[in-house]
């Protein structure tokens, strides 16, 4: 039994020491994707081509879209930063002032980015969207915020994942795009499906792990009693 009790002991702690490294990868991996975006959108900023045609000409859509580019794009480099321990821990005024920065641009990209869906060339569908998605941006980022004063900072941290995978849009609207022009999707209905595709299943898979999250705190303290 002891052998038995034992092995169990060796392959769960095998199993839990990986866990922490595929999490550092993926999250590796998402960030590094989110700054190349970023790097990717700043050409707006910056006036390099391609910009699309219906704003290229639109000098007051034009103006929003490189806001929107701007603040998003320093979001995607600011976001994934924050969700280190070791900045949390060591760095805790760094943390806080890097937060305030995320949320100021990420409340902007959102107020930019919901002028830009009203009246979007690709009609109203895609218009609710993206419409839907700055809306959401806009509200997980005000109540992550309105969390961090009031020092309740589990829910600030639940609600900033769900703004973190909001952020994210912009990196799987840029991995659907060529995909579906691959496949073949007519532009226009594959730009309306993305509209939505590109933050719905994000901000599902974020409250995916706050659900695993929410599921290993309330078991710990029963293993703990067995071990």
């Amino acid at each position: 039994m002891t052998d038995i009790t034992t092995g169990t002991l060796r392959v769960a702690s095998w199993r839990a020491s990986r866990l922490p490294r595929r999490g550092a990868l993926g999250r590796a991996l998402v960030y590094g994707l989110a700054v190349l975006v970023a790097l990717f959108s700043l050409r707006y900023v910056l006036g390099l081509p391609p910009v699309p045609d219906g704003i290229a000409l639109n000098r007051f859509r034009l103006f929003w879209l490189v806001l929107h580019a701007s603040a998003a794009s320093i979001a995607l480099l600011l976001g994934g930063i924050q969700f280190s321990v070791a900045l949390r821990v060591r760095r805790l005024g760094v943390h806080r002032w890097i937060g305030r920065v995320y949320v100021v641009t990420c409340l902007i990209g959102a107020i930019s980015g919901l002028v830009l869906a009203i009246g979007t060339s690709a009609g109203p569908i895609a218009g609710l969207g993206f419409g839907g998605l700055a809306v959401a941006w806009l509200v997980t980022n005000a109540l992550g915020w309105q969390r961090a004063r009031a020092r309740e900072f589990a829910s600030h941290r639940r609600w900033m994942m769900r703004s973190w995978a909001l952020t994210l849009a912009a990196v799987t609207l840029r991995i659907y795009m060529p995909l579906f022009e691959v496949l073949g999707v007519p532009e226009l209905l594959g730009y309306r499906v993305i509209a939505f595709l590109c933050w719905l299943p994000n901000l599902a898979i974020a409250e995916a792990l706050l659900a695993r999250e929410r599921h290993r705190a309330t078991n710990r303290p029963a293993l703990v009693r067995i071990w």
